[in-house]
């Protein structure tokens, strides 16, 4: 498995396969860590912002993991009633309840052989954290309405963008729960964390898009705009504002004004002349090589194609490459 600056599951720039995108000392600390887990059996609980990509590090961590040929499901809790979650996870018999006419495979047993990724596990009521508790426990599950337990092979990845030692503390959750699902805990940088990621993962989905690639490379001008943002719905947000700032720029090249009604003022990430923003300013050098760097290793390394996605000539991507010692 690669991982360097620049890190993709899968080479091609903009595929829909491609799980994480980025090269930020923030990002390559995650993805240690990922690579570490990723082969073993054990649980993992994945902290982070709404938006930082909790899922698309699950489905990471199932892609290199022994079990990735086998299932990987998902369950949000989050967006499930408490009867609905228990009834998703677990399953029920035929006459378990009214409505029930036929018997359901719960998630659990659809997951058998490969993963179960639970985002947002803090809103799980406490008696199904009873349950989900025993089930980690004892690798079995019953069904609502059934009276024999089902041997189950999965590996859980839960989620959540809540303070959970807070959560235990006021009793909202469970602490041997807490402590059964924090085996391997993995911090998920915000998009402010690692903003030398915003040109890769801009790229990527300009990839993406239909026409986006016409757009790459990006100027400087709306290099500048993309690293002035806070991005309070972080990397979520990022795409959302790609996809409209196409949409707005109608084939024409996308400039700067094309982010203006995405980016109130009040979200800039240090008032002016602060320590933080002058380290920002200081860094468009960080920017241009980081930027060249991206283009470099989508070309595979090829001068010319760089040369010509950058819209320069060779000769200045080759001063480029030695002056920031790309190899």
């Amino acid at each position: 498995m690669y991982m360097g600056e620049y890190v993709q599951v899968l080479s091609q720039p903009g595929d829909e396969d491609t799980l994480l995108v980025g090269g930020s000392p923030a990002f390559l600390r995650m993805t240690s860590l990922l690579q570490r887990v990723a082969p073993t059996q054990s649980t993992v609980l994945l902290l982070g912002e709404s938006g930082s990509g909790k899922e698309r590090v699950a489905e990471y961590i199932h892609h290199y993991s022994k079990r990735r040929h086998g299932p990987f499901v998902v369950v949000d809790c989050g967006t499930l009633g408490e009867s609905l979650i228990e009834s998703q996870l677990f399953g029920y018999e035929k006459g378990a309840f009214t409505g029930a006419n036929n018997r359901k495979i719960g998630l659990f047993e659809a997951a058998n052989g490969g993963t179960l990724f639970i985002d947002e596990i803090c809103e799980l009521p406490l008696a199904l954290q009873t349950k989900l508790l025993r089930a980690l426990e004892s690798g079995a599950i019953r069904r609502i309405g059934g009276n024999e337990y089902i041997n189950i092979d999965v590996r859980v990845i839960a989620a959540t963008n809540r303070d959970m030692q807070r959560m235990v503390a006021d009793g909202q959750f469970r602490q041997d729960l807490y402590y059964r699902l924090s085996a391997f805990p993995i911090h998920i940088p915000s998009l402010r964390e690692r903003k030398d990621d915003i040109v890769a993962l801009t790229e990527h989905f300009l990839y993406g898009l239909p026409e986006g690639e016409r757009h790459i490379p990006l100027s400087s001008d709306v290099i500048e705009k993309l690293f002035s943002y806070d991005y309070p719905g972080n990397v979520r947000e990022l795409k959302s504002m790609i996809q409209a700032a196409v949409n707005l720029a109608q084939g024409r090249p996308i400039t700067r004004k094309h982010f203006s009604t995405r980016m109130p003022s009040g979200k800039r990430s240090a008032r002016l002349g602060s320590t933080t923003d002058q380290n920002q300013i200081q860094s468009l050098a960080q920017m241009e090589k980081q930027h060249i760097l991206n283009v470099y290793r989508v070309t595979g390394k090829n001068k010319c194609q760089t040369a010509r996605l950058l819209d320069v000539g060779l000769s200045t991507v080759r001063r480029k490459l030695d002056r920031y010692g790309i190899k």
